[in-house]
């Protein structure tokens, strides 16, 4: 079989079959686009050492209370599922590099003796159909390698954003919980001193009853604040990957505070089309699946042809040489049921497009008026409530320290309010909730897209001002 009689298809797929799988197999640019959309850069643990390696930076990151960013760069090092999942995009590159081959020709060996005369059949075949599409194969090999990649993106920007929830929670519930212990600590001592003053004649049955309710009812939100610590955290520790002493880590003693202001973001539905990833592996679903319909309609006809050198040898008789073709002829099956399937399966992908945009922008929308709300609210608590709150604390410590007001209504003040610090704390955590929500409906970090509109809006200022 001559090559030149195979002309340019061929010579594609030589040039084709050349391909090798990437040392990194391909992953160094799923981590390095990571790293700017979640903060930190995954590292995949091929052998022991570079195992060994990681484990020392998630035990370096350990050595100091665990921050909200700190968290999420451990989770991307010492996630086993996630490191597993790491694993798809080699997985995928190598299935790319295996498109690239040749097909292997194949060798039959025939021998028949017969009275004497030996008879020697060779024949060498080759796939002549799957070499011709090679190269169409394989650039629909090279899209799903790049769909694969875009799965394992957005897996760990999901995981990121689990991660900062958890996180929070975490953090939330072991604050509450220290406020909940500092509460219960102070209905312990005033039920201490209601029972004095009942004993003395200075309170009636009625309110030292009261006092020691409350001091039940504050044991109770104690242990219900350390149930819901000790879930958040284990939470936060399976996202973490993390067991064995690493999983003594410490967190912060409290939420952040709230920014000086939230973060004013124009065309929100535009920058989640744009930078989702759900939004980009859907268009990528589309494309690959109208390059597979037109693979199906060139081999709709011919589904198997095997082109073969025959040379055949036969006692007392000079060789013949020749070919072999094999061809399923189209009798029953026209392909017509294949190429309908595959438009169908086409316009699915069409209309799951458009039904991610719908969703993106819908969810764009909601993150982020959830995020203004409860800024709105943990800054209404911050400075309004709070400094209230504090300011009559202190007028009703001044009357009663001047015998103006009796110990009942000073017991009742102390008990608003601790209801009014952990209202804070609840609109704290919801807030940093919204934020994490927010940069995972956007598709990028909040922080670094706040800059970019800031310094748009400065650019926009100065040119007016001009």
């Amino acid at each position: 079989m001559k090559l030149k009689t195979l002309g340019a298809p061929l010579a594609l797929a030589v040039l084709a079959g050349c391909t090798t799988a990437a040392p990194d197999g391909g992953f160094s640019s799923v981590a390095a686009s990571a790293r700017e959309r979640i903060g930190a850069e995954p590292r995949l643990a091929r052998d022991d050492a570079a195992a060994g390696e990681l484990a020392r930076q998630v035990e370096a990151t350990l050595a100091q209370p665990l921050g909200m960013d700190d968290a999420v760069k451990v989770a991307v090092l010492a996630n086993p599922g996630l490191q597993a999942s790491y694993w798809k995009v080699g997985i995928a590159r190598a299935d790319l590099a295996q498109a690239g081959r040749l097909p292997n020709p194949v060798l039959a060996y025939k021998h028949l003796s017969n009275a004497g005369d030996l008879a020697i059949e060779r024949t060498f075949t080759m796939n002549l159909v799957q070499l011709l599409t090679l190269p169409l194969a394989s650039r629909l090999e090279a899209r799903r390698f790049e769909q694969v990649k875009l799965e394992v993106a957005r897996e760990i920007e999901q995981h990121a954003r689990d991660t900062r929830l958890a996180w929070v929670d975490a953090v939330a519930a072991g604050q509450a919980q220290d406020y909940a212990r500092q509460v219960d600590a102070a209905a312990e001592a005033s039920a201490e001193l209601a029972g004095r003053m009942a004993k003395t004649g200075n309170m009636s049955q009625l309110d030292l009853s009261r006092e020691q309710l409350y001091h039940l009812e504050t044991q109770a939100a104690l242990a219900r604040a350390g149930k819901q610590a000790v879930a958040a955290r284990e939470k936060l520790t399976r996202l973490l990957g993390l067991w064995g002493k690493d999983a003594q880590y410490s967190l912060p003693g409290h939420l952040p505070e709230l920014p000086a202001s939230p973060a004013q973001l124009r065309d929100i539905e535009r920058i989640a089309i744009e930078q989702r990833l759900d939004v980009q592996a859907a268009k990528l679903d589309a494309q690959a699946t109208a390059a597979n319909l037109g693979l199906t309609k060139t081999t709709r006809f011919v589904n198997v042809l095997d082109l073969g050198y025959v040379n055949e040898t036969t006692t007392g008789a000079p060789s013949a040489r020749g070919y072999e073709l094999t061809l399923e002829l189209p009798l029953f099956d026209w392909g017509g049921a294949r190429v309908a399937r595959a438009e169908g399966v086409y316009m699915q992908a069409v209309q799951r497009v458009a039904q991610a945009a719908v969703t993106a922008r819908s969810e764009a929308r909601e993150s982020y008026l959830d995020y203004r709300s409860a800024y709105d609210l943990a800054a209404h608590y911050r400075d309004r409530i709070i400094p209230l709150r504090k300011r009559i604390s202190k007028e009703v410590l001044l009357r009663y320290n001047g015998m103006l007001m009796s110990t009942q209504e000073l017991l009742a003040d102390s008990r608003e309010q601790a209801g009014a610090v952990s209202g804070y704390i609840e609109a704290l955590k919801e807030f940093w909730t919204a934020h994490a929500q927010l940069e995972a409906a956007l598709g990028v970090r909040l922080g670094a897209q706040h800059g970019r509109h800031q310094d748009q809006e400065r650019k926009e200022h100065k040119e007016h001002a001009e």
